[in-house]
């Protein structure tokens, strides 16, 4: 039997459960842009990585309101979040060369949001043949880069 050693899984499946805090809430808060793996702060919207990605480079866009809908986000920073989204495309293309993304909303608990008070998209890169047996079958994902270099290089990217 093969076995994969991701110690690092352990603080996510711990602490697995509903959280009475907000992570977009308190990375903000904190002022660490590093520590909360924030790569780019806009007006009204502020750009992370994925503590847990489910692809290398796999960032959320969100606004700096708590809001859990897109009902209640106002305009500006609606438009800004759709920006940010696209940029955020460009530069995982140019980064990555991924050939595509996954890029998108889960909104409320019962369409997948794992933070269903405070909305965030997601943005993705992908790439042929990323996804075998696996993740499917062994319920485990490879990523092949350390946050630290990921973060790296898209703080680099989005202040360019």
């Amino acid at each position: 039997m093969d076995h994969l050693w991701s110690p690092w899984r352990y603080q996510y499946i711990s602490q697995a459960g509903p959280s009475q805090d907000c992570i977009f809430c308190h990375k903000l808060s904190a002022n660490d842009d590093r520590e909360s793996l924030i790569v780019f702060r806009g007006r009204h919207n502020f750009v992370l990585l994925n503590k847990y990605p489910y692809a290398s480079g796999h960032v959320m866009i969100a606004p700096y309101a708590h809001v859990a809908t897109l009902e209640e986000i106002d305009e500006p920073a609606a438009a800004e979040l759709m920006l940010l989204a696209r940029r955020a495309e460009q530069i995982l293309r140019e980064v990555y060369r991924a050939p595509g993304f996954n890029i998108g909303m889960n909104i409320g608990a019962c369409a997948g949001a794992g933070v269903a008070g405070h909305i965030h998209m997601h943005a993705l890169p992908r790439w042929p043949g990323d996804v075998n047996f696996l993740t499917s079958i062994g319920e485990t994902r490879v990523i092949p880069e350390d946050l630290a270099v990921t973060y790296e290089k898209l703080t680099k990217a989005f202040s360019g």
